[in-house]
């Protein structure tokens, strides 16, 4: 049954107001939005309360502050949120017309064409790199467009030291994400949440499907492939303790999906703590459980432990930023998906981002797919610009521990390449669909979730019901990413992989 609009569940982050306790678990939201003047087709504004959509996560799982920003005191016995203090320089713009943009463009797009030939292309790009890095050393800051082509700079230098060709770099190095701690992290992330819908969109789209399919259900189980930092279940957990309909919230088991490899089960196992104590905090009860890949890194749905009449719902979100030794892989997706069907999972929900090229076209060469992810971050660089224009500290640590390992993954993912040479998985949805998955239709309840999000942003943004079971997000008439809602097949019928030419 599909919920009315009061019913709605606290989901949406804190994206509208920074203002927080530090001795609270809710954010506080300002009362004098305007609701009347946001634009809808659907909903007359000023005969709706939708403010308890936007409580806030408890501000404490977020709280920890990594030690190299600096905290802003207030007069007030209520603080601001943690960020870094913003630059007075004037905004600025992407000079795409310039001449320096263009030669940077110009050298960014010709290692990308050395690196699609042979290995003497090799040796090329990495000439054509260092004049890169000479002319981006020039100014550390400088404009948008000029970090953005530093960051794909790095990913290419990346690239090429992690090819089996040439001498590899540590770890840590190949996968920069997991340079970072927690704290920083989860704070680059809340930073994030308040520039741009694209950290928060898929998640919520995903949760409310959750809330809706499992209403009054006594437990519920999820499933989750790739769990982070856990960013995702803290909004559900505030969502099932916050629930108006009277009855005592669900348990919640969450089963976390690792790659096998020591520090993956250390960081799911932290996440767990964090998640453990937050729902302990709002008084959600809670248990968190491992299950590891096999050595081939395929799931294996008797890996996990299941109640009887217990909901399963199995959880997919694929970022490239965070892909690593066969997390993310063709076998390793492919094997988890079809392992929803043996859990007899009541929901399946995929979270992906958008790679450009239309249903059936095709994608072709490195090259080309590198510029589709070019293309595409600067979408989201140009969206940040309008929203978020400053250079300050805030942009810096955002673009330095979310986007730039995300653009890494992003080019390891047009390349072909995830640590163990394998590609990456990608348009699962359409192989999902392929494979007979049947698509559960969204509500309307969570399509007016997703405009209000969109709401607290720039007019660039837009949300478009792709399909009954789908929701794109796009920034002008670029699509960044989409959240969607399945269930499982009665047979699996004969398909593709998540990649063309390999088999699950």
């Amino acid at each position: 049954m599909e919920l009315v609009l009061d019913d709605l569940p606290a989901l949406i982050f804190s994206a509208g107001s920074s203002t927080t306790t530090t001795t609270t678990t809710t954010t506080t939201v300002n009362d004098d939005i305007s609701w009347d003047d946001w634009p809808s087709p659907h909903l007359n504004w000023s005969h709706e309360d939708f403010h308890p959509f936007f409580a806030a996560v408890g501000d404490h799982y977020f709280a920890t502050p990594p030690h190299n920003i600096q905290n802003q005191s207030s007069s007030t016995s209520s603080t601001t949120t943690t960020t870094p203090e913003e630059d007075p320089t004037p905004p600025t713009k992407f000079p795409v017309e310039s001449n320096r943009t263009q030669r940077l463009l110009h050298l960014l797009t010709a290692a990308a064409e050395a690196l699609s030939g042979d290995l003497n292309g090799q040796d090329l790009a990495r000439v054509i790199l260092i004049r890169l890095r000479e002319l981006l050393s020039t100014d550390n800051a400088g404009s948008g467009i000029e970090r953005l082509t530093n960051h794909f700079t790095e990913a290419l230098n990346a690239l090429l030291d992690g090819d089996a060709t040439f001498p590899r770099r540590s770890e840590s190095n190949q996968f920069p994400y997991r340079h970072y701690s927690a704290a920083e992290v989860l704070t680059a992330f809340q930073l994030l949440q308040d520039m741009s819908p694209i950290a928060s969109f898929g998640h919520l789209t995903a949760n409310q499907a959750i809330i809706e399919v499992v209403a009054g259900e006594r437990r519920v189980h999820i499933v989750d492939y790739d769990i982070s930092e856990g960013i995702q279940w803290a909004s559900l957990i505030q969502a099932m303790a916050s629930r108006n309909d009277g009855l005592p919230p669900p348990h919640l088991k969450i089963t976390a999906v690792t790659n096998g490899k020591r520090r993956s089960a250390s960081a799911a196992k932290e996440t767990g703590r964090r998640l453990s104590d937050f729902a302990a905090s709002v008084g959600q009860p809670f248990s968190f459980r491992l299950c590891r890949l096999d050595q081939h890194k395929r799931f294996h749905p008797a890996a996990v432990k299941l109640v009887k009449g217990e909901p399963v719902v199995v959880n997919c979100v694929l970022n490239p930023g965070q892909v690593g030794y066969g997390h993310g892989s063709v076998t390793s997706v492919g094997s988890f998906l079809v392992g929803a069907v043996g859990l007899r999972a009541r929901l399946v929900t995929l979270i992906e981002e958008d790679i450009g090229a239309a249903a059936g076209e095709e994608k072709g060469s490195f090259l080309r797919r590198f510029m589709i992810e070019l293309e595409r971050y600067m979408a989201i660089w140009e969206s940040l610009e309008a929203g978020f224009p400053k250079q300050g500290r805030v942009r810096e640590m955002v673009e330095r521990v979310i986007l730039g390992p995300r653009i890494i993954g992003a080019v390891r993912r047009a390349y072909g390449w995830n640590g163990i040479r394998e590609p990456i998985a990608e348009e699962c949805g359409e192989w999902m669909a392929a494979a007979g998955f049947a698509r559960v239709g969204l509500s309307f309840s969570n399509l007016c979730q997703a405009r209000l999000l969109l709401g607290l942003f720039n007019d660039g943004y837009k949300v478009e019901d792709d399909a009954s079971n789908k929701l794109l997000l796009s920034w002008k008439s670029r699509r960044l990413l989409s959240a969607s809602v399945w269930t499982i097949p009665t047979r699996m019928s004969p398909s593709p992989s998540p990649s063309p030419s390999l088999a699950i």
